[in-house]
């Protein structure tokens, strides 16, 4: 019977909730969600990928980790510390890296700094952050600090029902299936006076003060040494970036793989057969690595 359990990781600035798959003696994996998704992202795909150990966390202010504190925020990099402090505290000193979307940036991330602590890295439809140049970064910034005064005004919103909750899921900025937006409830959604309101935290919504430049994101590319299997969907975001494939053809890496795949950015949760296509990838890609 395929095992799944539920867990938590107390970090020393945050309590992290994962969800587990897989045999003990498995092939470490830790699995890194999309923005403001959770855990449950990978419910279908885990139990297809053999060999292999999964911890999916939920990431700092999603699904049922803490929230940081008052003045902190939500960086690339601050996840990038919660991942290692997890794997430290699992006692993983090498690992696999499985990321979808901002997961999969952040892996990018662990990936570059810390390679010699990875052993493979697997990717759904993530890469590289969106990037800005320096003449950029004074207008972001202030638009990012007025954006954090402005917050304390603006109230989550309040779903009269669960199905309404999930309806409003599907039709989000990255639409889902049906059965993909009542997986993310399920972990996602907690009751309030007058319902139901996602219990992410407000501040994920806010833009970035800093954007890594395109030359930041290659050298974190380039920086990686261990094997890399990234799949894209032929529906999803990053194919929709024109200057995308010229960032993948710039690269100059034989141990990288690209995998295209029918289905939209969430193609491993929206339904069966996007994960087994996915895991079709992964279990030969794992397997070798």
């Amino acid at each position: 019977m395929f095992q799944v359990e539920e867990i938590r990781i107390q970090l020393p600035h945050i309590d992290l909730a994962a969800r587990v798959y897989g045999p003990e003696d498995g092939q470490p994996v830790l699995a890194l969600h999309g923005w403001l998704d959770n855990a449950m992202t990978f419910e279908l795909l885990a139990p297809k990928l053999q060999g292999v150990r999964i911890v999916a966390l939920d990431m700092a202010g999603h699904g049922h980790s803490g929230r940081r504190g008052p003045g902190a925020g939500y960086q690339l990099w601050d996840y990038a510390l919660d991942a290692l402090m997890a794997a430290h505290q699992l006692g993983w000193q090498r690992f696999s890296l499985l990321g979808h979307s901002l997961g999969g940036i952040i892996s990018v991330l662990i990936a570059g700094a810390v390679p010699e602590r990875i052993q493979s890295l697997a990717l759904i439809d993530g890469l590289v952050p969106d990037t800005g140049e320096a003449a950029q970064s004074p207008k972001k910034l202030g638009e990012a600090l007025q954006a954090q005064i402005d917050l304390a005004d603006k109230k989550k919103t309040i779903y009269s029902s669960i199905e309404q909750a999930v309806e409003a899921r599907k039709r989000g900025l990255i639409a889902v299936s049906q059965q993909a937006a009542e997986l993310l409830a399920s972990r996602g959604l907690s009751p309030v006076a007058g319902g139901y309101s996602w219990n992410t935290d407000q501040r994920l919504t806010l833009p970035s003060p800093l954007r890594l430049t395109n030359a930041h994101a290659m050298a974190f590319v380039n920086a990686v040494q261990c094997p890399t299997n990234l799949v894209l969907a032929e529906q999803g975001l990053l194919l929709s970036i024109p200057e995308f494939m010229q960032f993948i053809e710039c690269l100059d890496k034989p141990n990288f793989q690209v995998h295209r795949l029918p289905g939209g950015h969430h193609l491993h949760v929206n339904d069966d057969a996007g994960a087994c296509a996915v895991a079709d990838c992964l279990n030969t890609f794992f397997a070798a690595n």
